[in-house]
């Protein structure tokens, strides 16, 4: 029987250590960008085209290299950062793997251009699919200017998995935003599509994060500030009133590399939870600074994961330090004990008497006279006391498909037509249909409706909008400002008429028929925060773009709707192509029978 074990081809190596290490534009914007930073670069130039698809380009002013280390640095396993495995644990640059080169090289037309201080010429090299097309000496500036174009060009399949140049270029300005945050010292630029996106000089940090941002986070951001003999922490953090529905701006770096650590994340939230509620999420930008070998940052091929030696104690320094920040600069609430304990009334005018206060009671009331229609008091104080029952209800209705059966439509339509109904804590529409309750989530439903008829308009290209009498000028950051203008021929597909300001503005003339005009500024910025999140059962970016303004769209919980707009959400529901279930599989409207009631209350 033949040998069957044999060695992999370089080339067909490199493009599987490829995938490791360059898994979209993103990475080898990062991987590029962090050589220039090790290289002591003061200023780097970013440039991409169509989402870094056909060009990415990095241009440094750093010491530069010389010919032979210009070639060899396009080899596996090249690198000038470590040359013991015991360096590994004193690392003080980004990029020490010796892959990342050789991966964009095996998957990209590579053209590098360099130069050292005391060199006379400079030397050019065109690398494609690891294959070196020509190498020479020529005339250029100190520093390396290295271009990638054309990414995956010769693994097709790896391109289709791409997503579409909206997110790509999300995921490009991620990975800018968080280079350019950990290095303040840096002056860097990033163009996009020829146009300047950022454009950031030498900086203090909390100058660096208002450059990126934007000039309302100067009066956001407050100071944390601590040093022990573990770590010493530095940064900032928002003010408990600008925390976010999603997790964008949380910034953790450990010795100025960005991390992901959702334990360390656990010890923010721990400071802010009795500041801001479950569905919220605080910002920060919190800079760690503990010694190399207490920490090894060798244990993820994309260098965001870090493991420490005593996690459980830079957890509890992190917690106390933003807490103590949010209690030294007056945020977090707090006891003040030299405030009267007694009560503090007025006195009394000349001429004014105390009235005492009346009971009003019913005396035609009958306890036992049987009443024909249950008061929305009564069923909600009956569901307060079913409370504890809550999960067996939620488990009984968490999956259901769309094609729910035995569902009589008809007589929510016509409790919905005799006002048989009532609003529960203004969230819920709760109505009584032959013996059963119905309990209709009065946002889902309307991000339901919102759903389909925007998803419609997308699909026919028809929508009416409705003009705004003041045009309403919006700033946003950098990242949303791209991400708007890359979305926008779809925004006016389904009503919005809206154009490009410049300088991170957008103008709204205006809205979508049907959207409340007085809150089109959150509107916006729901969308885009939402259109970032977006998962789960969502087919396509169509439906992604539609799922996401009908959420900021829809009616939220806690709005109080009449009769007769009631009635109407009812009407456009249950017209809905799904109106029990939604996009992401979450109910809409679920059912309680009688059975079910007289069950619960039988449990001991």
């Amino acid at each position: 029987m033949p040998n069957v074990i044999q060695l992999l081809p370089e080339n067909v190596a490199n493009q599987i250590a490829a995938g490791e290490v360059i898994q979209r534009p993103s990475s080898a914007v990062k991987e590029l960008m962090e050589n220039a930073i090790d290289a002591k670069a003061s200023k780097i130039d970013l440039v991409i085209k169509d989402a870094g698809k056909t060009l990415i380009q990095v241009i440094d002013n750093g010491i530069g290299m010389s010919n032979e280390d210009a070639t060899l640095s396009f080899q596996r396993h090249a690198t000038s950062k470590i040359k013991l495995a015991n360096d590994l644990y004193q690392v003080n640059t980004k990029g020490f793997r010796g892959e990342a080169l050789a991966s964009i090289a095996a998957i990209a037309q590579v053209e590098l251009k360099t130069k050292r201080k005391e060199d006379e010429l400079g030397f050019k090299i065109k690398i494609e699919g690891s294959n070196i097309t020509s190498k020479e000496n020529i005339s250029c500036t100190t520093g390396s200017n290295i271009s990638m174009k054309n990414l995956f060009f010769n693994v097709p399949a790896r391109r289709n998995f791409l997503k579409s140049d909206a997110v790509e270029t999300k995921h490009i300005i991620d990975e800018f935003q968080r280079l350019v945050l950990a290095h303040p010292e840096i002056h860097f630029t990033m163009h996009n599509n020829k146009q300047v996106v950022f454009d950031l000089p030498k900086a203090t940090v909390k100058q660096r994060i208002i450059n990126v941002f934007g000039k309302k986070y100067n009066e956001r951001l407050v100071p944390v500030q601590e040093k022990t003999s573990i770590t010493e922490i530095s940064g900032f953090i928002l003010k408990p009133e600008h925390s976010k529905r999603t997790r964008g701006e949380q910034f953790f770096f450990v010795n100025n590399r960005f991390i992901k650590s959702p334990y360390l994340n656990h010890a923010v939230n721990q400071a802010f939870k009795e500041l801001i509620s479950k569905e919220q999420h605080p910002s920060y930008f919190i800079f760690l600074s503990i010694p190399k070998e207490t920490i090894d940052i060798n244990i993820h091929p994309t260098k965001t994961e870090i493991k420490f030696q005593d996690e459980r104690s830079i957890y509890a320094i992190i917690r106390s330090t933003v807490k103590s920040s949010l209690g030294k600069y007056s945020i977090s609430p707090s006891l003040d004990f030299n405030q009267e304990t007694s009560f503090n009334v007025r006195p009394l005018n000349p001429g004014e008497s105390i009235e005492p206060p009346s009971i009003k009671i019913n005396p035609n009331y009958n306890p036992f006279k049987k009443e024909n229609n249950i008061s929305p008091q009564a069923i909600e104080n009956s569901i307060d006391i079913l409370k504890g029952a809550d999960t067996e209800f939620s488990s009984h209705n968490e999956v259901i498909s769309n094609d729910v059966p035995n569902q009589n439509w008809g007589g929510l339509l016509e409790a919905a037509a005799k006002e048989n109904h009532f609003q529960l804590e203004n969230k819920y529409i709760v109505t009584i249909v032959n013996s059963s309750l119905y309990i209709i989530d009065q946002h889902r439903a309307h991000q339901q409706v919102l759903f389909e008829q925007f998803l419609e308009s997308l699909s026919e290209k028809k929508a009416s909008t409705q003009q705004l009498i003041f045009p309403i000028n919006l700033e946003l950051s950098a990242s949303d400002y791209q991400l708007s203008l890359e979305l926008m021929e779809n925004m006016k597909e389904i009503g919005f008429e809206i154009d490009d300001f410049g300088n991170r503005t957008i103008v709204i003339n205006g809205l979508p028929a049907g959207v409340d005009q007085n809150n089109s500024k959150a509107l916006i910025e729901s969308f885009l925060e939402e259109f970032k999140q977006s998962s789960g059962l969502l087919k396509n970016d169509q439906e992604k773009f539609a799922w996401s303004f009908a959420k900021g769209s829809a009616i939220k919980g806690g709005r109080n709707l009449n009769n007769k707009e009631i009635k109407t959400l009812i009407d456009e529901l249950l017209a809905t192509k799904s109106p029990y279930v939604n996009a992401k599989g979450n109910n809409i409207i679920s059912k309680l029978t009688l059975d079910e009631i007289v069950q619960l209350f039988n449990k001991r």
